[in-house]
């Protein structure tokens, strides 16, 4: 009689090769990293270990190599949502076999710091990659083997710089725009202490200028939606926009707000765009033209840095463009527009 309580045999790397038609030492070398082996060896060993289920045996990993396996990621504790950022790192380590621990560290710089580096001497973990700087000269301090990578994502607030501070969409919303027949703007900025807000009101004034139209003002926001519903119900109605370019969807949303209170049809008297694609924004009466951020990408290459330092498989960097305009219902011709 068989045991059906007896846990199932893991795939051996043996296996792995014989289903994909390949050496045993080749499937040990894409475990290993994946570059320099061609595109369909990738495709055939990528084939056989879905097929197959295989995980690397960490455990056996662990005692041959004197390496746990283990990850840790550190962020603070901020209202930023981490959820999309996350998913994509941890999907990235997974693909490689790691198993990761995310800590949320709440405090100062130097706080972080020294969790960051009572993770690294642990012994716990391989390496640790840390969201935000941490203190100078630390790096240091680290005992031989451990190793912390730090993201050049975000700053000590957990705010977006970099690539993430990318303000070409604006350019590309407002040339739509324009060609639909839209004459006069309005932007509602973001906090300007956050250096997207700053990149976003610029490339607006820049946009402005270059297309030779007019702007009804930038209305200074904090990211909420109060800022957007007051930003509207301080317009001139006698020098009314026809397209408000929102710093985040949140603020759009209370530019609908206030469309609505002052009887204006969205998009037929104003055109209104957010940034962020948050998941509300497609649901929305109208649905909302917005600007997606690819944090999953930003995420995953973040964990790929740290496993290219720790050594070991390498998943695929993710390679699109930081930022992408989603076109939805609430940008149209403007009414009575001569386009």
């Amino acid at each position: 009689m068989t045991d059906q309580s007896a846990p199932a045999r893991r795939p051996t790397i043996r296996e792995v090769a014989s289903r994909a038609g390949v050496s045993h030492q080749t499937v040990s070398r894409y475990l290993r990293s994946r570059q320099g082996l061609k595109p369909a060896t990738l495709e055939r060993i990528d084939a056989a270990v879905e097929q197959l289920g295989y995980r690397p045996n960490l455990t056996a990993r662990s005692m041959r190599t004197r390496r746990t396996g283990r990850l840790a990621i550190v962020i603070p504790v901020t209202t930023f949502n981490h959820v999309r950022l996350l998913s994509g790192a941890l999907a990235a380590a997974h693909e490689a076999g790691r198993m990761v621990e995310v800590v949320s560290v709440e405090g100062s710089t130097e706080t972080r710091t020294e969790r960051v580096l009572e993770l690294a001497q642990s012994g716990q973990v391989d390496g640790v990659l840390s969201l935000t700087p941490i203190a100078v000269g630390e790096e240091q301090e680290l005992p031989r083997g451990a190793t912390v990578v730090v993201s050049p994502d975000f700053d000590d607030a957990m705010r977006g710089i970099g690539e993430l501070t990318d303000a070409s969409p604006v350019a590309e919303l407002m040339e739509r725009l324009v060609d639909l027949g839209h004459r006069r703007f309005l932007h509602v900025a973001g906090d300007q202490d956050f250096a997207s807000a700053r990149a976003r009101k610029a490339a607006y004034l820049e946009a402005v200028e270059r297309l030779g139209v007019e702007s009804a003002g930038v209305a200074e926001g904090d990211w909420s939606g109060e800022s957007g519903l007051e930003a509207v119900r301080r317009l001139d109605p006698d020098r009314m926009p026809t397209a408000v370019i929102a710093a985040s969807d949140v603020v759009a949303a209370g530019v609908l707000r206030g469309a609505h209170e002052r009887g204006l049809e969205v998009p037929g008297d104003l055109s209104v765009t957010g940034w962020d694609d948050q998941e509300l924004c497609r649901f929305l009466p109208p649905s909302l033209t917005t600007v997606r951020l690819s944090l999953e990408g930003v995420g995953r290459n973040a964990v790929l840095r740290l496993l290219r330092a720790v050594g070991g498989p390498e998943p695929e960097p993710w390679n699109g463009p930081a930022a992408q305009v989603i076109w939805r219902e609430s940008t149209a011709v403007p009414r009575g527009a001569q386009v």
